[in-house]
C-alpha cells in the first residue's frame, strides 16, 4: 500500500449560525457527545469548564471496550479555531470563518501527520472511517446550533 502524500482529511459545512454560537459549543466538552458524530464518545470525564489554550479534558470512549483517552487544547484562536490532540497525538480540529450573510463555515479535520504511528492509523482505516463520521459530527452541529429556539 502507498503512504498517503497528506495525513489528514477534512470535511465542511455552511451552517446558518455565527461563528459565536457554533464556538461555544465547541469549547464546552460536555456538548461533545450530542456532537459526536461517530457515536463513540460515552461521557465527559472531566469538569465541563469552557476549553482555552492549555486546557485538559477527558471523554469516555466506547469502541468495543471503554477506555478513557485525556486532550490537551493545543490551538485556540476566539470564534475561529480549536485544536485538541491526544496521547498518541493526533488531531483534531474545527475551524470556522464567517460568512457575509451571517453563516459560517466550518472545516473539521483530522490530521495524524503528528502521530506517534501514523502508520498503525492508516493500517485500522481510521482516516477513511473519520470522513462519513466527521459529516455525521457537522450535521449534528448544525442542527443544534440553526435551532429556532436559538435564534436572535
Amino acid at each position: 500500500m502507498a503512504k498517503p502524500k497528506h495525513r489528514s482529511v477534512s470535511v465542511e459545512r455552511v451552517i446558518a449560525a455565527p461563528a459565536e454560537r457554533i464556538f461555544a459549543v465547541l469549547i464546552d466538552p460536555s456538548r461533545h457527545c450530542e456532537i459526536d458524530g461517530s457515536g463513540t464518545l460515552a461521557r465527559l470525564t472531566t469538569s465541563n469548564a469552557p476549553l482555552t489554550l492549555g486546557s485538559t479534558f477527558s471523554m469516555r470512549i466506547k469502541v468495543g471496550v471503554s477506555y478513557t483517552v485525556k486532550n490537551r487544547v493545543l490551538e485556540f484562536e476566539e470564534n475561529r479555531l480549536i485544536t485538541w490532540a491526544h496521547w498518541q497525538g493526533q488531531r483534531w480540529s474545527y475551524q470556522l470563518e464567517p460568512q457575509p450573510d451571517g453563516d459560517t463555515l466550518v472545516r473539521e479535520t483530522f490530521d495524524w501527520s503528528t502521530a506517534k504511528l501514523p502508520r498503525s492509523v492508516e493500517l485500522i482505516g481510521a482516516h477513511r472511517k473519520n470522513v462519513p463520521n466527521m459529516e455525521k459530527t457537522l450535521e449534528r452541529l448544525a442542527a443544534l446550533v440553526e435551532s429556532p429556539a436559538d435564534d436572535d
